[in-house]
């Protein structure tokens, strides 16, 4: 399986941070730049800050880690992707999640019933249309006659899903290219691909190999990290699942690797994790791309 390290932000990503970033990355050969949905605040819209990305390299790929698909019409995501991967091919890295990971920012992401239906019908509806030059839908949400968004991407775009609770792993194995998880202990990671796999067998599917991964953070463990930890697994130790320095992180990821997962995407803890977003991208070029083959 090919390792691939791709870098998120975090906090660092407000439009100064990403402005600065962007150029680096390309240069340095970094594999994939990642944009969180955090809605209230100063960091940049995922899909927006894709754009810029996007046309600011020829090279980084770009994806959203990861982003809420309901409350958003799938028509309408299905044509911002589909102009992206039209822009900029085999760069375009859609991940979705049921919810966004602050509770109050809900609000932001209305649904039309049960979030999980939702969820899943948008799913359906999006494949749809994004493989086929029009699409004809009656679902129990959405509605779309003859819908068409455009020129379709040449390699149809693989949808990742995050999520670690039963139904979410389930969720992947039925509808998803590829899973992207976080705040999970390499052997919980490891369970994790297990139960995706017997749920995409059942459903008469297969996930590739290599399209498993995890979402991970570096640095000391903050009231904010402690705080995103209670929120995600209530009770688990907050340092358990966070590695202070470097060289902790890359023997979790070696970890990770035994256990079958093969992409990452590493963010700092904090912005004092390194000082500077220039000082961790260049930790991040020299610590973790030599473990990439």
């Amino acid at each position: 399986m090919k390792v691939r390290i791709g870098i998120s932000l975090g906090p660092y990503a407000t439009p100064e941070g990403l402005a600065a970033a962007v150029g680096p990355l390309e240069e340095a050969g970094v594999d994939s730049l990642w944009l969180s949905e955090v809605v209230y605040g100063d960091l940049v819209e995922p899909l927006v800050g894709m754009t810029y990305a996007l046309a600011r390299t020829s090279r980084l790929k770009v994806g959203t880690g990861v982003a809420v698909l309901p409350g958003r019409h799938p028509v309408l995501v299905a044509k911002e992707l589909a102009s992206l991967a039209a822009l900029a091919p085999r760069r375009v890295l859609p991940v979705f999640g049921l919810r966004p990971a602050r509770g109050p920012e809900a609000a932001a992401f209305p649904v039309p019933g049960g979030r999980a239906a939702v969820f899943d019908e948008s799913l359906e509806l999006l494949r749809q249309l994004l493989t086929q030059p029009s699409v004809t839908f009656s679902g129990q949400f959405f509605t779309v006659t003859e819908a068409s968004v455009g020129p379709l991407p040449v390699k149809p775009l693989d949808i990742w899903l995050g999520g670690s609770a039963p139904e979410g792993l389930r969720r992947v194995g039925r509808f998803g290219d590829g899973w992207l998880g976080s705040f999970l202990t390499p052997a919980e990671a490891g369970a994790a691909r297990q139960q995706i796999e017997a749920s995409a067998a059942a459903a008469g599917r297969e996930i590739e190999a290599d399209h498993y991964g995890i979402s991970l953070a570096v640095g000391e463990v903050t009231p904010e990290y402690a705080r995103s930890v209670q929120r995600r697994r209530p009770g688990v130790d907050p340092a358990s699942l966070l590695p202070r320095t470097w060289a902790e992180l890359r023997g979790r990821i070696e970890a990770y690797v035994d256990v079958g997962l093969s992409k990452f995407v590493v963010r700092p803890a904090t912005q004092a994790v390194a000082g500077s977003l220039e000082r961790f991208i260049e930790a991040f070029v020299a610590e973790l791309l030599p473990l990439e083959g």
